[in-house]
């Protein structure tokens, strides 16, 4: 498989389109009014404490205050070097990353030596034993802020280089699951342990899927490099003032070059930027961390957009559709709601050739090539479930979740699928940490207010009908009511309704005109009596 990265950079955004064979597999946009805050490290003040909730709330200086869990905070103890002699550990300039005005520890507080970069977590049970209010606490974004709920938090701090991931409040050396061969993976986890025993690196480690069959003098580079950057990190915590109740510690990489140090692998054949500021930054970095794609970054300056010219803009304009077509016919129905999203197969204009089985189960085969793309593309988390058409083979059914199984292992974010229930859906869930493609791009519809329907124009006339002879009712001086609605209103009442109308006047024994506003929606309407 084939791949390239398109990068756009406008005075108001940053985008970057994923292609896969040419077609557009991932959009990621950064606008630049409103940065994303994930793998930001944030000194923030603890606003308040829930224990019912075993959770805090934290301000990191963001209109909304960040949520930390009690599972999402450091657990297990670690001696210090078997206790080093305490007179040597008390001259070794060691720093807790809490505030040094109060004795109380921050939760599992971190404690940074100056030589070493060791990490000690302490560690507590209940939230109300590790945190209280007004403490200042080294925190972690692990999901942006998502429609009304505010940031979520950890404390334990994990920073990503081209190959690792290093945790400083972790003993644990991970290898990505997406890295195959058990001798590669005891390769990795060898060499790994050897080099922080070389560097005296204290902490934990994760080979991420770019370090695959990399030699050891590059990942050698990179945990000296994580290592410089926690020591910054913890040097910059130090500086900052008594008074501030929040501060930016660490800020992630820019899209660009987030895109480049992530999504850049041995598949990439070009990485083309339309920007040459951006353009030479990028390769820049690249030679620095990711030198096998320096040559193949391609500056693009024709006068065509760069994404018209891979039709990437159609393809974002149709991920926002409701509708997903197939190829043979069939067709999705994506609907996204606050607490799951439903994805619904249908067959279409497709009828097939042999039997109503093979039909669907074609179709079937079909769709879970497109949901798998669809969850990328419009970043879909959370609970996702899949109805797909009813299928009476058993062996169908396996090959349906196999083959879905197998196109979700492109996918970045961690997906989990279970069995087809007994009512024909398959429920899956995947990770989410920022918001969806549909969330970033759209609001809820001022006419509808989200519902994706508005009352038809009968309804409404039925509406006036009713109102009118309340306000009848209820005053008895007006001697004219004058309607004011959306015109394909007044047109109804003027046509098809005019009888009720004219029964109505008759009834009430008073005069009804109608007034069209162009302003107001279907639903809306006024009387006005006279």
């Amino acid at each position: 498989m084939s791949e390239e990265l398109l990068i756009n950079i406008s005075p108001m955004e940053s985008r970057v389109a994923v292609l896969d064979n040419g077609v557009l597999g991932e959009i990621y946009i950064e606008r630049h009014h409103k940065l994303g805050l994930v793998g930001n490290i944030y000194l923030g003040t603890v606003v308040r404490v829930l224990p019912g909730m075993q959770a805090a709330f934290v301000d990191i200086g963001q209109s909304r205050t960040a949520f930390l869990h009690v599972n999402d905070m450091q657990r297990e103890p670690r001696p210090v070097a078997e206790k080093k002699n305490k007179a040597q550990d008390s001259t070794n300039n060691e720093r807790t990353i809490i505030d040094a005005a109060t004795d109380e520890l921050a939760i599992t507080p971190l404690v940074f030596s100056a030589q070493s970069t060791e990490v000690v977590p302490v560690t507590k049970t209940l939230i109300q034993h590790r945190l209280h209010e007004s403490q200042r606490i080294l925190v972690q974004v692990t999901k942006d802020q998502l429609g009304s709920k505010g940031a979520r938090l950890t404390t334990n701090i994990s920073l990503p280089s081209r190959y690792l991931v290093y945790l400083p409040s972790s003993e644990h050396i991970g290898i990505s699951q997406r890295i195959d061969g058990d001798e590669e993976r005891t390769r990795l986890k060898t060499e790994l342990a050897s080099l922080m025993q070389t560097v005296n690196l204290k902490g934990g480690l994760i080979a991420r899927t770019a370090a695959e069959r990399v030699p050891v003098d590059k990942l050698e580079e990179d945990i000296y490099y994580l290592l410089q950057l926690w020591r910054t990190i913890c040097a910059r915590r130090q500086e900052m003032k008594p008074n501030q109740s929040s501060e930016l510690i660490y800020q992630e990489l820019s899209l660009p070059l987030r895109s480049i140090r992530d999504l850049v692998h041995a598949d990439t054949e070009k990485v083309v930027i339309d920007n040459a500021q951006i353009y030479e930054q990028v390769r820049y970095f690249a030679k620095e961390f990711v030198p096998f794609v320096y040559d193949r970054i391609v500056h693009y300056t024709a006068e065509q957009s760069l994404f018209d010219v891979h039709r990437v803009e159609d393809d974002l304009r149709d991920a926002l559709k409701r509708r997903v077509d197939l190829k043979s016919g069939g067709y999705l129905i994506i609907d996204q709601t606050e607490a799951m999203t439903t994805i619904d197969v249908n067959t279409g204009s497709f009828v097939g050739a042999r039997s109503l089985e093979d039909t669907v189960y074609k179709t079937n085969l079909e769709a879970t090539h497109a949901i798998a793309r669809q969850l990328r593309l419009r970043n879909l988390g959370g609970i996702i479930i899949l109805d797909f058409i009813d299928m009476l083979e058993q062996q169908h059914k396996d090959d349906i979740l196999e083959s879905l199984q197998a196109q979700l292992t492109q996918d970045y974010a961690k997906t989990k699928i279970t069995q087809v229930s007994e009512l024909g859906l398959v429920e899956m869930t995947r990770k989410r940490t920022r918001e969806s493609l549909g969330q970033q791009l759209c609001e809820p519809c001022s006419t509808c207010q989200g519902r994706g329907f508005v009352k038809t124009a009968e309804t409404v006339c039925f509406e006036i009908f009713r109102e009118i002879m309340r306000c009848a009712r209820t005053y008895n001086s007006p001697k004219k009511f004058t309607v004011v609605a959306h015109a394909a209103v007044i047109d109804l009442l003027l046509t098809s309704e005019s009888d009720t109308v004219a029964d109505l006047e008759y009834l009430l024994g008073r005069v009804i005109t109608f007034d069209v506003e162009n302003l107001y929606t279907q639903e809306q309407y006024d009387i006005v009596l006279d």
